[in-house]
């Protein structure tokens, strides 16, 4: 089980959209980040740029001031985030039984509230 407030903590609101970071899913779901965007990038079409885009580097700079995150020992590319609506294709492109569980646990703690707006706050 994934407490609602881990998933509460990885929300954050760029570009007007609540989103994850691919980052805070890849550690949900228990794989590397790497793995993760390679599952998305093999499955693009399942993808659009309403349910996920990579960050500009401002909006990089600005999270790192934001939650105090070093440059040093960083990635190489900028992070994506995916949208509230679009976190549960990700269990059909990483295909594992604990893709299914987490995305269970985000849908539940989101039937909890709202949206994930009212947990931002």
């Amino acid at each position: 089980m994934i407490p609602a407030e881990r998933i509460s903590r990885a929300i954050l609101l760029i570009r007007g959209q609540e989103v994850i970071l691919d980052s805070d899913l890849a550690g949900l779901y228990g794989v590397q980040t790497k793995e993760l965007n390679r599952a998305v990038k093999r499955n693009l079409g399942r993808f659009p740029d309403d349910f996920m885009f990579q960050l500009t580097s401002d909006e990089v700079e600005s999270l790192r001031c934001q939650i105090g995150t070093s440059k040093r020992g960083g990635r190489r590319y900028s992070p994506y985030a995916f949208t509230e609506q679009r976190v549960a294709m990700l269990s059909s492109v990483l295909r594992s039984e604990r893709a299914v569980r987490v995305n269970i646990e985000i849908m539940r703690a989101d039937a909890k509230r709202p949206g994930w707006s009212d947990v931002a706050r």
